[in-house]
């Protein structure tokens, strides 16, 4: 009965998928590995086809794949299409390469930041809280309700964290629904 037993569960463990060993997290219609970078998980990601484009226009492949810990505040394709209609095209030409970095680097923090960290620090701020970007900036963040993490930038324009800790092998993602802008 034992061999039996153990023959069903061994049978069962086979039949699962891989990824619910790793503790993924659903993004864009696909597993994000905790064992895979930043760059490998994003480009599966059907929600963030324009983010990795942008990534691969400014040359910043290699540091997002870099051992870190990084957090990247991600923006979804809709997040990029809320931007004036031309944006994304303008930036993504290697003339504005400087500006694009500029922008994208404002979305990556240097740390490993989860929600349950970020909480922590807009307690202990009394309501906020700040990190400084790779960019130079710093994004601001504030609950919005009892649960929800919002990003404020330097601009004034503020995201919501929709998905929050996709653990990486070089960090967190948090995707937002809006392209946070620097000052």
């Amino acid at each position: 009965m034992k061999l039996a037993v153990a023959a069903v569960a061994a049978a069962m463990c086979l039949s699962m998928p891989v990824f619910a060993a790793e503790n993924t997290v659903m993004v864009g219609g696909q597993a994000m590995y905790p064992t895979k970078t930043i760059v490998a998980n994003a480009v599966n990601s059907s929600d963030h086809t324009t983010l990795v484009a942008a990534v691969k226009a400014a040359g910043l492949v290699a540091p997002l794949e870099a051992k870190g810990p990084l957090t990247v505040f991600a923006p979804t394709n809709e997040a990029f299409s809320d931007l004036p209609a031309g944006t994304v095209d303008t930036l993504v030409k290697p003339e504005n390469k400087a500006l694009l970095t500029k922008i994208l680097t404002y979305h990556v923090v240097a740390g490993d930041y989860n929600t349950t960290t970020l909480r922590g620090m807009i307690i202990a701020g009394n309501g906020t809280a700040t990190l400084k970007t790779l960019e130079g900036g710093t994004l601001t963040f504030m609950m919005n309700g009892s649960s929800n993490i919002m990003v404020k930038d330097a601009k004034g324009g503020v995201a919501d964290i929709t998905i929050g800790d996709v653990t990486q092998s070089n960090g967190v993602i948090q995707v937002i629904d809006k392209v946070l802008m620097p000052g």
